[in-house]
């Protein structure tokens, strides 16, 4: 395993670690899913461009489309919980409420 991928698995895995333990507020689990798509992404652009095939170097655009709805989704969520709840805490959430 080369370093450059080392650093992707353990960005990815530091992602993982951080939304799996820092889930106080909406917008730092938000950030660490962030931090996980950055990282696929950068790795899959490597991957792309090391194996250098027509088929492969429209996956990490495709990926960038998708992060990049999946941020904008986030964020509405994130307006729409604080304006209802008054703040971002996952916490006061309560998926059986009406």
């Amino acid at each position: 395993m080369t370093t450059t991928y080392f650093l992707f698995n353990t960005a990815f895995l530091l992602g993982i670690l951080g939304l799996s333990m820092h889930r106080t507020h909406l917008v730092s689990a938000l950030l660490c899913i962030e931090a996980m798509m950055l990282a696929l992404f950068s790795a899959m652009t490597m991957l792309s461009s090391n194996i250098q095939l027509p088929t492969t170097t429209m996956l990490p655009v495709i990926l960038l489309a998708f992060s990049a709805c999946e941020a904008g989704t986030g964020l509405a969520l994130l307006v729409a919980t604080a304006r209802t709840h008054g703040s971002d805490h996952l916490q006061n959430l309560n998926l059986l409420q009406c």
